[in-house]
């Protein structure tokens, strides 16, 4: 049920982030499906997963079971002093846990055109019954085969209609022809003024800070007319380990935090090395599990702690 303490959440989301701070979580979790008992069969089995993808939407059967893939607590990277304001799950129901949102606000996420988990025709009311602030949608469609203009066209008949905050698709940092940026101002001429947004959402792995620092730069100065979330970032499997991203993280909060047009900031990913390694090893195997915010035990590592 809608609530005045969602209400105010929602509102003070993007209403005060830019003075009580910027960062949020990425929160994985594991997505599986009952069997039918009506058959006693499952039904076809997909394995929904990407190089660097937090989610596994296995679906076996008709109802689904969340096991959050993430230390069991949002609100442990929630020290009430408001540098943590934010919450997502790449999907549009809010993320299990022992603490809801840890007292975060929940950004809803339609990654895909449609998805099981995250039923398109459901959009509206999720996000009516949720109170979400803003919504993110299509998660790297650059790489998915989505045509630019399909995203637009998508784009239109279900994202504009919600009157929150919105979000184009997020893209990767690919300098493919086609990719990444140049996939963004495709749709975006696609759109011919028809996609009411007011962030561009990016994605970013790379090698170094000054990588980071230009590529955000460059895609801000693309892009004027929109403010920016970043939403997945994290050096790609750095040889230093955590020490590296530690120092990476660092400088990268503290520029970040200084750029008024950037307005939330997600470093990947929310969770442990271990369930990381466990529930999505692609992802361990792309950006290494220095980057995690959160030890094995469940406290904040080393990267976790700067989200403070």
């Amino acid at each position: 049920m809608f609530s005045i303490r969602t209400l105010a959440l929602s509102l003070a989301l993007f209403t005060t982030a830019a003075s009580a701070g910027k960062r949020g979580l990425a929160w994985p979790f594991l997505l599986v499906h009952h069997m039918n008992p009506a058959s006693h069969r499952p039904r076809q089995t997909t394995l929904l997963c990407k190089t660097k993808a937090p989610y596994f939407s296995i679906q076996l059967l008709n109802q689904p079971l969340f096991l959050s893939t993430s230390s069991s607590d949002p609100g442990v990277l929630n020290n009430g002093q408001g540098q943590v304001v934010a919450i997502y799950d790449w999907e549009t129901f809010a993320p299990p846990s022992t603490n809801g949102n840890g007292g975060l606000g929940f950004i809803g996420t339609q990654r895909c055109m449609d998805c099981d988990s995250s039923p398109v025709a459901q959009l509206r009311a999720r996000q009516a019954q949720q109170g979400w602030a803003t919504v993110f949608s299509l998660n790297e469609p650059d790489q998915a085969g989505i045509s630019p203009s399909a995203a637009a066209d998508w784009y239109v008949q279900w994202i504009n209609p919600l009157a929150i905050k919105k979000a184009l698709p997020a893209i990767t940092s690919s300098t493919s022809p086609g990719q990444g940026l140049d996939w963004l101002n495709s749709m975006i001429n696609a759109c011919a003024g028809r996609c009411f947004a007011d962030y561009i959402n990016l994605h970013w792995y790379g090698n170094s800070f000054p990588e980071f620092q230009n590529y955000i730069t460059g895609a801000h100065n693309r892009f004027p007319q929109f403010n920016v979330v970043i939403s997945e970032f994290a050096l790609q499997n750095p040889s230093g380990g955590q020490s590296a991203q530690v120092a990476f993280f660092r400088q990268a909060f503290a520029w970040l935090d200084a750029q008024p047009w950037v307005i939330l900031y997600f470093p990947f990913v929310a969770t442990s090395p271990a369930l990381l390694q466990a529930n999505d090893p692609g992802a361990a195997s792309f950006v290494g599990t220095g980057s995690t915010l959160y030890n094995n035990n469940g406290l904040p590592s080393a990267v976790g702690n700067l989200m403070f």
